[in-house]
C-alpha cells in the first residue's frame, strides 16, 4: 500500500466560536457573583410585586381559561405548582401559566430603552423550575446537581434575567423591525434556567443559541388593527419555550456557534436588518437597580406620568366647581415612545388590550371617574361604555417634546415625562401639569416601598385569608428569613385546593 503523504493530509478544523454576544451572556450566568446589596433589596419587591400581579389576573376569565394542564385533571408528581391555584404541571407548562398570569394586566414592573419590556416576566421560567427541581430532589432526584432552591437563588436568577434582558434592550430596538419584546424574555430565561438545570457553561452556549434561532413573536397583536389578548400570554409563551429549549439541552441537543452573525441566515441578516446588536455597558446588576415598578395604575407604563397629572388635574377642577364634563380639549407634551406605541386617538377601541395600550382613553378614564384600575379595561365595563370617555378620548392629543425623548434614554435619568394642558369649554387654560418620574421610578423608590406592599397586599387579599395575608406580607417584609426560605416551601404557602 503507498504510503499518504503527509500533505495531503487535512489538518483537523479549528472549534468553532461562538458568537462573542452569547459567549458573553453564557460567562456572566456561570460566572459573575452578585453583590449588589441594592439589586437584591429591590428584587425582593419586584419578585414580591410579580406574585400578586399573578394572583390579581386570576380575578379574570380571559386568564384563566388558558391555564391549567394540556389533559384536564393531570396532575406532575414533584411537578411545578402554580400560585394562587391548585394545579401543578411539567416545568414547560407551569412556565407558561406563571407567565402568563404575571404577564396578564400589565401591572408588573417596566424597563424602558431603546427596547421596552417586563424583566419580571422571567419569573415564570425561573419559578417554575427552581420548584420542579426542588421538589423533585427533595423526592431523591438529581436535577441541577441536586440542588433545592433558597428563595434567595430565584432572586439572583432574576437579577441576571433582568440584566440580560435589559442590557440588550438599552441600544437595541426590537419593535423597529416588528419582533415583540418578548424574544428578550426567552433568550433571558433560557440562559438563567440552563445554569438552574446544572448545565455546563457550553451548554449555555447551545441554549442560548436555540433562543435566538427560535421563531420570534411579531409585535402586530400589540397593534390597531389586530390588537388581542395574545398580547397578554405573550410572555408565558416565551417562558415556556425557554425552559423547552433548556430541557432538549439537557439532553444532548446541541447549539448554533453563529447563529446571531451567519450571512444571509443568521438572526442579524434574517431579523434585524443586517446590524448587529450595540451594548451600552457589560452586565453587572444595573438593571434591576434601575428597574420601574407599577404602582399606581395597571397601564402601559408610558401612559402612567400622564395618569398621573391627570390625577393632580382633577383636584385643581374640583376646586374650580369643574369636571371633566368642561374639558374641550387635552394636549399631552411628550417623549417619543409614548407616541409610538399608545397614541390611539382616533382608532377604535374594540377590546380590553386596545384600551390599556390607549393613552388617550387612560387618561381620559382618569377625568371622568378619578380612578383607573384594571376592570375599566373590560368590554362592557362602566368605562367602556361612557360616551364622555369616548368623546373625550378623541380630543386628547399628543406631541412630542424632544427633551422629553432625550432624557427617556438618558441612562442617568431614564425618566418618562408627559406634560398635559387642559383647555376648558369656557375658554380658560390651566397651567399645564408635568411629572417626569412616576411613583415606581427609582428617583421615587422610597417613597414607593410602601405602596408597592400595600399592592402586593391587597392582590393576596381576595385569595388567602387575613392570617395567610398577614404571614406572607410579614414574610415579604423579612429580607433574610424570605431569602433562606426553600422556594417549593415558599410557593406552598400560595397553593389553593
Amino acid at each position: 500500500m503507498a504510503k499518504l503523504n503527509s500533505d495531503a493530509i487535512a489538518s483537523p478544523a479549528e472549534p468553532k466560536q461562538f458568537d462573542h454576544e452569547i459567549t458573553d451572556m453564557a460567562s456572566y450566568v456561570h460566572n459573575y457573583k452578585v453583590d449588589s446589596d441594592l439589586a437584591f433589596d429591590t428584587a425582593r419587591f419586584v419578585f414580591l410585586d410579580t406574585l400578586g400581579c399573578g394572583l390579581k389576573a386570576l380575578e379574570f376569565p380571559h386568564c384563566t381559561k388558558l391555564l391549567g394542564p394540556v389533559v384536564e385533571g393531570t396532575t406532575v408528581p414533584n411537578g411545578t405548582k402554580v400560585p394562587g391555584t391548585s394545579y401543578q404541571l411539567d416545568p414547560v407548562l407551569g412556565a407558561f401559566n406563571i407567565g402568563a398570569m404575571i404577564r396578564w394586566l400589565d401591572f408588573n414592573d417596566c424597563w424602558l430603552a431603546a427596547e421596552w419590556g417586563h424583566p419580571s416576566d422571567n419569573l415564570g421560567a425561573i419559578l417554575a423550575v427552581a420548584d420542579w427541581v426542588s421538589r423533585t430532589n427533595r423526592a431523591g432526584g438529581k436535577l441541577g446537581n441536586g440542588k433545592v432552591f433558597k428563595v434567595r437563588d430565584v432572586l439572583e436568577a432574576m437579577i441576571k434575567a433582568h440584566e440580560i434582558q435589559g442590557c440588550i434592550a438599552l441600544e437595541n430596538s426590537f419593535n423597529k423591525v416588528g419582533l415583540d419584546h418578548v424574544v428578550l424574555v426567552k433568550v433571558a430565561s433560557t440562559a438563567v434556567v440552563s445554569k438552574m438545570l446544572g448545565l455546563t457553561e457550553a451548554q449555555t452556549r447551545d441554549a442560548i443559541s436555540q433562543a435566538w434561532v427560535d421563531g420570534q413573536s411579531m409585535r402586530t397583536y400589540r397593534h390597531s388593527p389586530n390588537t388581542m389578548s395574545r398580547k397578554s400570554w405573550a410572555a408565558g409563551d416565551a417562558c415556556e419555550k425557554a425552559v423547552n429549549l433548556c430541557l432538549k439541552v439537557m439532553r444532548g441537543e446541541g447549539g448554533m456557534t453563529t447563529v446571531l452573525s451567519a450571512p444571509t441566515w443568521g438572526f442579524y441578516d434574517v431579523n434585524f436588518h443586517g446590524k448587529k446588536f450595540d451594548f451600552q455597558r457589560p452586565y453587572g446588576s444595573y438593571v434591576m437597580e434601575n428597574v420601574l415598578f407599577k404602582v399606581s395604575y395597571p397601564a402601559e407604563f408610558h401612559s402612567q406620568t400622564a395618569i398621573e397629572a391627570a390625577k393632580r388635574i382633577n383636584k385643581k377642577l374640583k376646586d374650580m366647581g369643574k369636571s371633566a364634563k368642561d374639558i374641550a380639549d387635552v394636549t399631552n407634551r411628550t417623549h417619543e415612545a409614548c407616541i409610538r406605541i399608545i397614541d390611539k386617538q382616533l382608532k377604535p377601541m374594540d377590546n380590553f388590550a386596545d384600551r390599556d395600550h390607549c393613552v388617550q382613553y387612560m387618561v381620559a378614564t382618569m377625568f371622568v371617574f378619578n380612578r383607573l384600575e384594571a376592570s375599566d379595561y373590560t368590554d362592557g365595563s362602566e368605562a367602556a361604555t361612557s360616551e364622555l370617555v369616548e368623546s373625550l378620548r378623541k380630543r386628547i392629543s399628543c406631541v412630542e417634546d424632544p427633551q422629553f425623548t432625550a432624557d427617556y434614554h438618558d441612562p442617568e435619568k431614564r425618566t418618562i415625562a408627559n406634560a398635559l394642558t387642559v383647555r376648558l369649554n369656557d375658554g380658560t387654560t390651566l397651567e399645564e401639569e408635568v411629572v417626569e418620574a412616576p411613583l415606581g421610578h427609582k428617583l421615587r423608590r422610597e417613597e414607593a416601598k410602601p405602596e408597592i406592599l400595600a399592592k402586593y397586599k391587597r392582590h393576596l387579599g381576595p385569595h388567602f385569608d387575613e392570617a395567610r395575608v398577614k404571614e406572607l406580607v410579614d414574610l415579604g417584609n423579612d429580607a433574610k428569613r424570605l431569602e433562606d426560605m426553600d422556594v417549593d416551601e415558599y410557593v406552598d404557602l400560595y397553593v389553593k385546593q
